[in-house]
């Protein structure tokens, strides 16, 4: 898990970076105001989750339940909340309708939510 996290961790950060060159230059061309601003706060969400994501990575030994579950509900609602975003700021651009994914995108922050209140219950178990 640790390894996954981390690998996780650099995509993420990776695809942040890309994603928000693209986002301050050519999206800027092709996105409406609104969607933009929408985009850059899946970018957001995503980078302080990558920076997160490799915080654990290095410095948790995985060895419970909460530290493997609080990692995974981060990166599943890393992934559900930013991308779901992504593709709904892009919908008008490419003129689909992809309405059905705006359920999913609080799911994700539920999943977030999840990952963060399992973080802090690992340490008060653990480490105070």
């Amino acid at each position: 898990m640790k390894q996954f996290t981390l690998i996780i961790a650099g995509f993420y950060g990776l695809i942040t970076i890309i994603l928000g060159a693209l986002g301050s230059h050519a999206f800027k061309k092709i996105l409406s105001v609104d969607k933009l601003a929408s985009f850059e706060v899946g970018i957001r969400y995503q980078m302080y989750h990558a920076i997160v994501l490799l915080v654990l990575g290095l410095f948790l030994s995985f060895t419970t339940p909460l530290e493997k579950w609080s990692s995974l509900c981060l990166i599943i609602g890393t992934f559900l909340f930013s991308f779901t975003i992504y593709f709904l700021a892009f919908s008008e651009y490419w003129n689909i309708n992809l309405k059905f994914l705006g359920p999913i995108t609080p799911i994700g922050g539920v999943f977030l939510i999840l990952g963060w209140i399992l973080l802090i219950a690992y340490f008060v178990k653990y480490k105070f």
